[in-house]
């Protein structure tokens, strides 16, 4: 008989009678098993010393060293090895007190074979079942050790994190926070976790929103939001759900990340960019107002026609360069939160229609047709600052008329939509490419092709339109075809129960 792992057993079996071992031997044999003999208890234990033995068939009854010795020896050897007692009628009470002492079983003579296999099948299947048993427990310790050593791994690796980790629980509990995510919240080096996220954040704000997402993430969230602490620091929080195998909701994982630095540097820049302008928009006024006029009545009129175009140009240039200036205060102003605060209530209508007659003219000299369509019964008040919208759609219908071919058609359309004031800008013209649509409202990026390389713009036209829109609760969205034109669908917020 073998083992699990497919190898023959070692089987000893020590009598005096040699017909005895000889019967062992046979039926043994018979069933895959390697067999020693011993016909005395001295060459059993020199025996032991020189293989390797599983199971061992001993003689009770032998000349010299009796069966019990022998037991006794065996197991202080090696306790594993399984002992079947061989016994006759007489020595059975002998045999129980050896299985007493721990002996596996006895075997009484004469024996039938059947017996004997019967009796070491069973001791061989112990065997196996306690290799087996020995060699899970060791998988399981060598698990266990791989999981201790994969907890230490991450642990390290999330202590090492320059970023600030925190991970919660579906009640709002701590139960993992790195040293950044402390010096972040100004926490002590070995504060204690396990507390509920209010007992370590001191911000109302960021403990509501860390406090609020904990048990409320769904499976493809991610939450983000920026936090001003005192002292000007400022934090970028993400937060995302954590997920069990079956999909069931864990916790929430929340990152801090310091842009104090960063916000700073935004700060530094918009300043630098507001001063430039404001410095560069007074001499410019003066160039493109005064010094060209004066220019223009110096001129002989009659001989200087290339001093005329040169003249035109310089108009045409030192504008597009006020533009720019005035742009860029309104992205600094906007950057600020100082741009655009004098909400009060608007008729819509009346700004567009104010704004469409301001640009007829401009529409007129490329032969374009330029329209509004305002219902009836007229528009409900919107709340937002006159100057923003009328900057929003100043943009738009300018755009509009600049990126639409002569002859083409402008068209103004306002309506209500769900409760919502809802504009269209549309027109028949050049129209946006596919691949451009995601990024024309991405500061200075502008659309160039053979139709439109020539058209003068700063590229901060459209963001200036979305930051306005966000500002005031409202949205932009685009429907462009290249040669089919585009249209720009404003939707602001209505003031209920007010109409025009």
């Amino acid at each position: 008989m073998s083992g699990n792992d497919g190898e023959a057993m070692n089987v000893m079996v020590v009598d005096d009678e040699e017909h005895i071992r000889m019967a062992v031997e046979r039926i043994l044999s018979r069933q895959g098993c390697r067999v020693l003999q011993a016909s005395n208890g001295q060459e059993a234990l020199q025996l032991l010393e020189d293989h390797s033995v599983e199971v061992v068939f001993l003689d009770l009854k032998m000349p010299g060293m009796d069966g019990m010795e022998v037991h006794k020896r065996i197991k202080s050897i090696d306790p594993s090895i399984l002992v079947i007692i061989i016994t006759g009628y007489a020595t059975v009470e002998t045999a129980i007190e050896a299985m007493k002492q721990g002996a596996y079983d006895f075997v009484p003579k004469p024996f039938e074979a059947e017996q004997l296999r019967i009796v070491a099948s069973r001791a061989l299947e112990k065997i196996d079942l306690t290799r087996e048993a020995e060699r899970l427990e060791e998988e399981r310790r060598q698990t266990l050790f791989d999981l201790s050593t994969e907890k230490s791994r991450t642990r390290s690796i999330v202590e090492a994190m320059p970023n600030g980790v925190l991970v919660t629980n579906t009640q709002g509990q701590v139960v993992l926070m790195n040293q950044a995510a402390k010096q972040h919240l100004e926490l002590e080096a070995h504060c204690q976790i396990g507390g509920s996220v209010q007992e370590y954040i001191s911000d109302d704000g960021l403990c509501q929103f860390v406090g609020r997402l904990a048990g409320n993430l769904q499976d493809q969230d991610q939450h983000s939001h920026e936090f001003e602490l005192d002292g000007d620091k400022f934090l970028l929080v993400r937060a995302n759900p954590i997920r069990g195998e079956n999909g069931d909701f864990l916790g929430a994982v929340v990152i801090f990340v310091d842009i104090s630095a960063i916000k700073k540097l935004d700060r530094l820049k918009s300043e630098f960019v507001a001063k430039v302008s404001h410095e560069l928009r007074s001499p410019l006024s003066t160039i493109h107002e005064q010094m060209a006029q004066v220019i223009q009545d110096m001129l002989d009129h009659e001989q200087s026609g290339r001093d005329q175009r040169i003249l035109s140009r310089m108009q045409e240039r030192t504008k597009g360069l006020i533009a720019l200036v005035e742009d860029l205060l309104d992205l600094s102003r906007l950057e600020a939160g100082a741009a655009f605060q004098e909400v009060q209530p608007i008729q819509l209508d009346q700004v567009l229609s104010a704004l469409v007659d301001f640009y007829s003219d401009q529409s007129k000299t490329k032969e374009q047709t330029l329209t509004l369509d305002i219902p009836d019964k007229g528009l409900p008040q919107v709340q937002a600052d006159p100057k923003a919208v009328e900057s929003v759609f100043s943009n738009l219908i300018s755009n509009a008329i600049k990126y639409t071919q002569e002859g083409g058609a402008i068209r103004v359309e306002a309506s209500l939509d769900k409760g919502n004031v809802q504009v269209r800008v549309e027109d028949n013209g050049f129209g946006i490419d596919q691949k451009h649509l995601d990024r024309i409202f991405e500061r200075f990026y502008r659309v160039k092709d053979e139709k439109t390389r020539f058209i003068s713009g700063t590229g901060l036209g459209l963001p200036i339109v979305k930051g306005i829109l966000d500002d005031l609760g409202g949205s932009i969205n685009v429907e462009s075809s290249p040669g089919q034109g585009s249209t720009f669908i404003v939707t602001l917020p209505a003031e209920s129960g007010e109409s025009g």
